[in-house]
């Protein structure tokens, strides 16, 4: 997309809602519901926020059945949100083509996860299931002031169910399709007048969508138990203190993926399995994620003007797991790993609500270890290399922003955080003659090439700023435009090869980037139509990139090295619209649009053995040209006999590449999914029964994937897909 292209979209987008500048009408029955979100740190109206923000609530996540957050991929703007390849709960996060695909120790995603405003710094066990929530909300574009460091793509807030002021209970019971049997408990309820205390629980059961040939496990199960409790005191007035806790246990299968490729070398023989979720791995199905955390807020309304927040969390998670490269009974590329992590933060508030000022500030503090191991287990040549390490993060940063009402149409917003991150890395990679290491049991395994034996430090920092200016010439009409800074701490490469890169003892720098947008927001027809639409435009710099590829020595290595590759541009378009016709039908659509292209990519080129710019060869991965979705809502009233909603869905997904480096075997092409709810609720709203379909077309399309071609590795280029067709019956029962 050019320039002129670009500007004549803004117009097109600028013009559309001036026909409705009038004075809008009195609101008529059926208009769209009002959201409020917290995306700038404090309750706004959705549609007077001047960033680029979807939000979804409880009841419409509900109503279509959404099982976990990645469902969100389907009607989110140039979103990308995907079960990690080898895992059932791992979660890889793109927006707007930033992200990070890598789930390593030590790796900072691009796109930052909060539950409850607590930062979940590892991937492990974040694909949130939706069950006891109010609402979620997906920020896109870098959210550097506020949020910090690693929200350089953008943010997702998960915000779950507050304590309502009398009791309330919930029972929802899910049955479905491959032996699919949830169950969903959450009760609150105050004891006297200052206390109050609620949880949650789910158990989420549901068989394999394929079977391990070798092994007789099912692949693509789902073995998971989650816990949330919360206790609030409130001891005066103004004042509160709300202790939360949770855990969540996974002991669903290792997922191994599908062969892609006939095996070569030591895994000749095996062979296309015709069903996708189906393998022959060998190293074994045992794979175990645990993460857990406490929180305290306490919060101060001091007057009607000063609020005084403060936020201590910790968090911890431990994840073993096998994942089988060859995906068949011999160790042709065979990976046994471990990881473990924990953080503590702190974070400190001070917000300022005045009639045409809000103002917050505060200070930031975190305090990281992220270690794991793993063994690359390369059977013809009888070698494996171990890994093992930990990264330690001590983060500080203090931050601003300020929102001033000039006038009653003109609006301003500026603010700024300063970042500085202390890193210390420890690696460890050696050569081992024999099948595993001492790493993993093996201690007869002959020790061989020390790799890598290193520990490094270094700091980080970074000023990122944000300003942006609001314009509402009506009630019903914003147009904004905005600048921020996003930034990504710079770490050391977990995989670092310090004997065919020694540079990696060095590590690697953060990458930033800046982002231009211009948008508008508007609810006009009576309140009947919302539209929000925005055209944006970042240069992203140093960028952080993965690179994995086979070393033909002797004996042969896999190596991995973290490449600040270059620069690149991407822009794009988005736009959103939520149309209630009446109190019978409605309707929502989304659509997005990027053009993300490399400048510059220099890397090391393993055909010439040297360093060269390689833009011209490489892709953004994760990043679809063009997604899109269209849902309609019909509702009736039976007299009596409660409500009926009938909801189908149609979500559209481009071509994409899994890795910068064409991969044909593995890049997805372009594909639709269908699903459809039909839901029942009771006349006195306490019963809900709903059935959900997805996926009706049964559609393969991959998520993920490894590609470690040549006889050496098995010819191991494999494939992770997302769910087939699936059937759930929902029902609940509901206590106000």
């Amino acid at each position: 997309m050019n320039s002129r292209h670009i500007i004549k979209t803004a117009l097109a987008l600028l013009a559309a809602p001036a026909a409705f500048s009038q004075e809008a009408p009195p609101p008529a029955p059926g208009e769209v519901e009002e959201i409020i979100v917290t995306a700038r740190r404090r309750e706004e109206s959705l549609d007077d926020v001047p960033i680029a923000v979807s939000a979804y609530t409880a009841e419409s996540l509900a109503e279509r059945g959404a099982p976990d957050i990645t469902n969100l991929q389907q009607s989110t703007p140039n979103l990308t949100l995907q079960v990690a390849r080898g895992s059932n709960s791992t979660l890889i996060a793109f927006i707007r083509g930033v992200g990070q695909q890598d789930p390593l120790w030590g790796f900072d995603p691009g796109v930052g996860l909060y539950v409850d405003d607590v930062y979940l710094a590892r991937p492990q066990g974040a694909v949130l299931d939706i069950y006891d929530i109010e609402r979620i909300e997906v920020l896109r574009g870098p959210q550097g002031t506020l949020y910090g460091r690693n929200t350089i793509g953008g943010a997702i807030k998960y915000v779950t169910a507050p304590i309502a002021d009398h009791a309330r209970f919930n029972a929802q019971l899910n049955l479905g399709n491959f032996e699919q049997t949830d169950g969903i408990f959450s009760a609150s309820t105050p004891i006297g007048e200052h206390f109050a205390i609620g949880g949650a629980a789910a158990i989420f059961r549901r068989d394999g969508y394929g079977t391990n040939h070798t092994t007789g496990a099912e692949e693509y199960n789902k073995d998971e138990n989650a816990f949330r409790a919360t206790a609030e005191w409130k001891p005066a007035e103004g004042l509160l203190f709300r202790l939360s806790g949770d855990y969540l246990e996974d002991n669903s299968n290792a997922r191994h993926g599908h062969r892609e490729a006939p095996g070569s070398g030591l895994a000749a023989g095996q062979t296309v399995l015709p069903d996708v979720y189906d393998n022959n791995a060998g190293l074994g199905d045992d794979n175990k994620v645990t993460t857990k955390g406490t929180s305290l807020l306490a919060e101060w309304n001091v007057n009607d003007n000063v609020t005084l927040k403060s936020i201590t969390a910790y968090r911890e998670g431990d994840t073993d797991t096998f994942i089988d490269f060859d995906t068949g009974p011999t160790p042709a590329l065979d990976i046994p790993g471990r990881y473990d992590d924990n953080q503590f933060t702190q974070e400190l508030q001070v917000l300022w609500s005045g009639e045409r000022l809000q103002l917050i500030g505060g200070l930031y503090y975190l305090d990281a270890t992220a270690s794991g191991a793993f063994d690359t287990i390369l059977g013809i040549a009888n070698l494996t290399i171990a890994t093992s390490g930990e990264v330690k993060t001590e983060s500080m940063a203090a931050f601003a922003d300020a929102s001033f009402d000039i006038t009653e149409q003109w609006a301003v917003s500026l603010g700024g955080r300063y970042t500085e991150d202390e890193k210390t890395g420890t690696v460890y990679r050696q050569n081992f003659t024999g099948i595993g290491s001492p790493l993993f049991g093996n201690t007869g395994a002959v020790p061989g090439l020390m790799r890598t034996n290193y520990t490094n430090t270094r700091t980080f920092s970074e000023f990122t700023p944000r300003a942006s200016v609001r314009f509402k010439p009506n009630e019903d009409l914003m147009v904004y435009t905005s600048y921020g800074k996003g930034f990504k701490s710079g770490g050391f490469d977990m995989r670092g090869d310090a004997f065919a890169f020694p540079g990696t003892v060095d590590g690697y720098e953060p990458e930033t980037v800046d982002a231009y947008e211009l948008g508008i927001k508007t609810t006009t027809a009576g309140g009947h139509l919302r539209l929000a639409g925005a055209l944006f435009y970042s240069e992203y710099e140093d960028q952080q990139i993965t690179s994995q590829f086979a070393l033909a020595t002797v004996p042969p290595t896999i190596v991995s090295f973290v490449d600040n590759a270059g620069s690149s541009e991407i822009k794009g378009a988005e736009l959103e619209a939520n149309i209630v016709v009446n109190e019978s039908f409605s309707a929502t659509m989304q659509v997005g649009y990027i053009d993300a292209e490399f400048k510059e990519f220099v890397t090391y080129n393993p055909a010439t053995g040297t360093r060269e710019n390689l833009a011209d060869q490489r892709d953004f991965q994760n990043t679809p040209e063009f997604v899109g979705a269209v849902s309609l809502t019909w509702r009736h009233e039976f007299a009596g006999r409660g409500e009926f909603a009938f909801t189908p869905i149609y979500s559209y997904r481009g071509s994409y590449q899994m890795f910068e480096i064409a991969a044909p075997l593995l890049d997805q092409d372009s594909y639709s999914l269908v699903d459809v709810s039909f839901v029942w609720t009771s006349p006195e709203k306490h019963f809900t029964v709903g059935l959900h379909g997805r996926n009706l077309t049964d559609e393969e399309y991959r998520v993920g994937g490894y590609n470690f071609p040549g006889a050496t590795f098995g010819n191991s280029i494999t494939g992770y897909y997302g769910p087939p067709r699936t059937y759930t019956l929902s029902a609940t029962y509901h206590f106000d």
